[in-house]
This record gives structure tokens, sequence and C-alpha cells, in this order.
């Protein structure tokens, strides 16, 4: 078996296309719908990227719920390496994975794989919607049976890059930078469409992740340095902690920087919706 791909941030449809039948790839559809959580699987079954393996993100890309883990909580490593498994992904494998559009949801999957050890792991630019429009191949027959399960993949998360409020907080005391990935009227507190309380994190810096895209593709990497260099400052991006609703779209953000060589920021696993399970902690509204 063979494999020239090496993959480990974004990856063209194109490159994609030229790269399916290859053993050693294996392709994610990580397409969904906070207000319909089954309507990215029903998308799946009705037409697919070939060979395309689904991946649910409560299911397959979330955990359990506990106290202050937010509404997508980050899964334990073990249960992580064994949705891999079951996917038939090795630690040798190339992995893509797409969504809809825009990467939001493939970046989560994108961040576990990650953290999880898993370099060769990459986001079509674009997603479903790029690559149907540029006329690549669709599978909509009835989807065949998973893979056969391969051993137990050894997944063990970079906990260094894991935080959760507490770590925040100390994070934000020495003067350490905190991007929230939410739209700009979250941040603000003008609306809050999912969760119970508005606004954000004290002395937090909106970022929205839609910043990150131009005409439904990722900018190119040297923009993206552009963009996040003074955001970063000296400490660069080991100095940042992302964040967002619930641990999702601030994967977004990590996968931009990565895109931009700017390696190292951690993640505020349970994100907003954590840090409001305790109406304890403070609360900001407006731009800063």
């Amino acid at each position: 078996m063979t494999r020239s791909t090496g993959w480990t941030t974004l990856v063209t449809p194109d490159a994609l296309a030229a790269a399916l039948g290859d053993p050693m790839l294996v392709v994610l559809d990580a397409r969904f719908s906070l207000a319909d959580p089954a309507a990215g699987e029903a998308a799946w079954r009705q037409a697919r990227i070939p060979g395309a393996r689904y991946v649910h993100l409560d299911r397959d890309l979330s955990g359990a719920h506990a106290p202050g883990a937010g509404r997508h909580p980050w899964p334990q490593a073990a249960d992580f390496g064994r949705m891999l498994a079951a996917r038939g992904i090795t630690p040798a494998h190339q992995v893509v994975v797409y969504d809809a559009a825009d990467g939001a949801f493939a970046a989560r999957a994108w961040c576990l794989l990650r953290l999880a050890g898993h370099a060769d792991a990459a986001v079509l630019d674009g997603g479903f919607e790029g690559w149907r429009s540029l006329g690549l191949p669709l599978d909509d027959a009835a989807p065949v049976p998973e893979a056969a399960a391969v051993a137990p993949y050894p997944a063990d998360f970079e906990r260094a890059r894991l935080f959760d409020a507490v770590r925040v907080r100390g994070h934000l005391a020495q003067g350490g930078l905190l991007l929230d990935a939410r739209a700009g009227e979250r941040f603000r507190g003008d609306v809050e469409p999912i969760d119970a309380r508005a606004g954000h994190v004290p002395a937090a810096v909106s970022r929205p992740y839609a910043c990150n895209l131009a005409d439904g593709r990722f900018k190119p990497a040297d923009v993206l340095a552009g963009e996040f260099g003074p955001l970063l400052g000296e400490a660069g991006a080991p100095g940042a902690v992302v964040m967002c609703g619930s641990g999702v779209t601030a994967c977004h953000h990590l996968l931009a920087m990565a895109h931009a060589g700017l390696e190292g920021a951690g993640l505020y696993t349970g994100s907003w919706s954590g840090w409001i399970e305790d109406p304890a902690r403070p609360v900001s509204t407006g731009p800063d």
C-alpha cells in the first residue's frame, strides 16, 4: 500500500480527487446542523464524496457531559481512538475531513486528530459544496457498511493544549490572549440564539471564525499569518487560547493558524457554554 499525500492542514478538491482510491486515504464526512442534528447524516446517505465515512458531531466528535464541559464536551482519548478504529483509521492513514462548506465542523475532527497525535489530517477546502460545484465525482448509492475495524487507535491527547475554566482564568491573569471565534453579535451579547446567557469572557478578544475565509475558502497562508500575527503578538501562537460557543468553531482558528505556520495555541474545550455553567463566573458585554 502506498500514500503520497502528507496533507496536514488543507487540501484542494482537485488534489483529493486525484488521490481517491488510495488504500491509505480515509475520507470523513462531518456535515452537521445544530438546528437539525440528523440532517448531516441524512445528507451523507443521499450523496457523498466516494468512499466517505460519516462522523457525527454529537456521537463521534464529542464526549459525555461533565460539569463545565459545555455543549460539545471533548471526548476521552480511548473513546475517540475506538471511533477511529471503527472507521478503519490507523496512525499510518492520511485522513481528509469535509463538511458542507466552511470547514467549521470538519475543523473539529481535524483538531481532535491533530491533538491525538495524528499529523496527516487535513480539511477539504470549500467542503462538499465546493467539491460539487466543480463537478467532481459523487456517490449517491446506498452507503456500504463501514470498513472493517482495525486495532484500537492509540490516541493520547496533547493535554497541555486543552484548557478548562480554571486554566483559562490563570492564562488571562498572566496576560495571555483568549480569542473568541463566535460571530461579533454573540460576542458583544447583542443576541444569543443558543446559550442561556449572552456576552463573553472578560478580557477575551473577538475574531469571528468567518474572518478566516474568503469566497468560501480559507485565505492564503500569508494573509492569515498577517492577520493573526498582530493579535498573537510576541508570544505567538503558544501564548494564545481559542474558544467559541462549545469548542467546535474555535478549532477553525487552530486550523487557520496551523495553515499559516502558527502552531501551539490552546483550546478552551468548554468554551462559552461551559463558562456560563457556573453563574459566579463574570460575564462581559459590549465590544470589549
